[in-house]
């Protein structure tokens, strides 16, 4: 009796070879994106005095004051090693304080500062025009962060088990 086939093995080995072709690769569409998209962003935060990263920071504690350094990790998927360098620039340039937590001393607590505060108005401009660089309109912007922000949901949870 013959064995019904796979469909690993019904796939031809050219078809299958197909799917290595760089432009097919979800990683490499979202590197690429990734690496274009701070490109566009390094002008318009140049006049703000942020760097992408820092300008993640900013945003989370825009949202939300006085965060954690821990907290603001977690938000900002950066570990301790790259978030505290990005901390203390902020903090050279006036844009936020870090303060031992009077109730935990193991805490460090970042607050905006009145200037970081004030940089929020500034900033308001770079949304706009990240809308316009990128092509999209606002649904498009709104419905592509949905499917991106899911799809690296599913790969945490993918690296977690």
């Amino acid at each position: 009796m013959p064995r019904a086939k796979t469909s690993s093995q019904t796939v031809k080995p050219v078809q299958a070879d197909a799917w290595l072709a760089l432009d097919k690769q979800l990683c490499f569409a979202l590197y690429s994106a990734s690496l274009a998209m701070t490109k566009v962003y390094k002008p318009l935060l140049a006049p703000l005095g942020l760097t992408y990263p820092q300008y993640l920071v900013m945003l989370a504690l825009w949202e939300e004051d006085a965060q954690s350094v821990s907290g603001l990790g977690d938000k900002l998927a950066l570990d301790s090693g790259t978030l505290t360098p990005l901390l203390k620039r902020l903090e050279a340039q006036g844009q936020l304080s870090r303060e031992r937590d009077a109730d935990d001393e193991r805490r460090v607590i970042v607050r905006l500062t009145d200037a970081g505060r004030k940089l929020k108005i500034a900033a308001r401009s770079v949304p706009p025009a990240i809308g316009r660089a990128s092509g999209c309109e606002l649904g498009e912007i709104v419905e592509l962060t949905r499917q991106l922000t899911t799809v690296r949901d599913s790969l945490v949870r993918h690296t977690q088990h």
